[in-house]
């Protein structure tokens, strides 16, 4: 049988680990000038024109920018259902309520209509998910929370180098949260970087995840040992030098996909965007899992389900709320391999395998 093509591979090369070594000679290991360093560099890369903070995860980026943004107990943030469980884990861990909204059926992200729908006198805040890597329509999520009075906030997990009508995102909200975890499309082995709107934020973030200090043993606030270490922030640092010509090769992947791929119905993207494809996320009408577990079987091909039980039904949270594109979303998207890793060969073994297997109803 063919090698398997895995759904997601992290890159990891010399020039990382040559990086880790330095920092290990250096002794400064915890967090330093490496991690201050690529806050600076982060922010330039990607054109946010703001501040950015690194933290010791992406969920920790979120916990902290909604508490630095003054979510608190008694409060709701509207989040989708259909995204990672971190999305409302973070804002149930400030003591507030996640509600979940729908999504649009093209981009998977918050449906507008839904947000506004949801608000009540307790809601302080929307929090939209860039999921896959496509862009969640902020300019009309920004003019209901403008309307309503409240903050906008962006979960980035998914999506380095994404934009909108020319805006990257992570430049639109109060904060950004970008994960730089293994699978992410830039990594640093572990971690998040937030993106901050104004120094107040920052600084707050900045007390937060050092134990509340901004000098030692001055501890202003009760802090979390949320830093990120000078280690990661050194592969960090190596993968913004790639990253850029990664995610062409992720779009030149996933256009060689869209252009190729019969029986599904691939991913489209809205105008004025920029799909960083994070993830390739088809449809399958019909028995989804069944062609998943074909393209393993018989032609070893790997694939992911994101996210075949939406937060509202995981045993934390189980709302009764009626999200009827959210339901259809679960059941049936399937995402297919577009990481750089993925040559020529296998995208035409994909394309071959999934057109076969949709044409015989698997």
């Amino acid at each position: 049988m063919s090698e398997f093509i895995p759904p997601a591979k992290p890159i990891i090369g010399d020039e990382e680990r040559e990086a880790v070594d330095r920092v290990m000679r250096s002794g400064m290991i915890a967090q330093g000038p490496e991690v201050a360093a690529f806050e600076q560099e982060f922010a330039e890369h990607f054109g946010l024109g703001r501040a950015c903070v690194a933290v010791n995860s992406g969920t920790s980026g979120l916990h902290l920018g909604l508490l630095s943004s003054g979510v608190k107990a008694g409060g709701e943030v509207i989040v989708p259902s259909f995204t990672f469980a971190a999305t409302a884990n973070s804002v149930a861990l400030t003591g507030a309520t996640p509600v979940f909204a729908d999504i649009d059926p093209v981009t998977f992200c918050l449906d507008p209509a839904s947000v506004e729908a949801s608000i009540t006198d307790k809601t302080v805040g929307i929090m939209p998910v860039h999921l896959y890597g496509h862009p969640a329509n902020m300019p009309a999520l920004q003019e209901i929370a403008d309307r309503h009075g409240l903050r906008l906030f962006e979960d980035a997990a998914q999506a380095h180098g994404a934009s909108l009508n020319g805006t990257p995102v992570g430049a639109f909200g109060d904060f950004a949260m970008f994960s730089l975890y293994p699978t992410k499309n830039m990594t640093s082995g572990e971690g998040g970087m937030v993106s901050v709107a104004n120094a107040e934020i920052e600084r707050t973030m900045r007390l937060y995840r050092n134990q509340g200090m901004e000098r030692q043993y001055e501890n202003e606030v009760v802090g979390f040992n949320n830093r990120m270490t000078d280690i990661h922030a050194a592969i960090g640092r190596v993968q913004l030098t790639k990253v850029g010509d990664w995610t062409a090769k992720r779009q030149s992947n996933a256009a060689f996909l869209t252009e190729n791929l019969a029986g599904v119905q691939a991913p489209r993207v809205s105008e004025g965007a920029v799909h960083v494809y994070h993830q390739y996320t088809v449809r399958v009408p019909e028995d989804r899992d069944g062609l998943a577990a074909a393209l393993k079987s018989e032609y070893n091909i790997g694939s992911g389900m994101f996210y075949p039980i939406p937060n509202h039904e995981l045993a934390p949270f189980q709302v009764d709320v009626e999200l009827p594109e959210t339901a259809a979303a679960a059941r049936e998207c399937l995402s297919l391999p577009v990481h750089p890793s993925v040559d020529q060969a296998g995208l035409e073994r994909i394309v071959e395998a999934v057109n076969t297997l949709a044409k015989a109803g698997a």
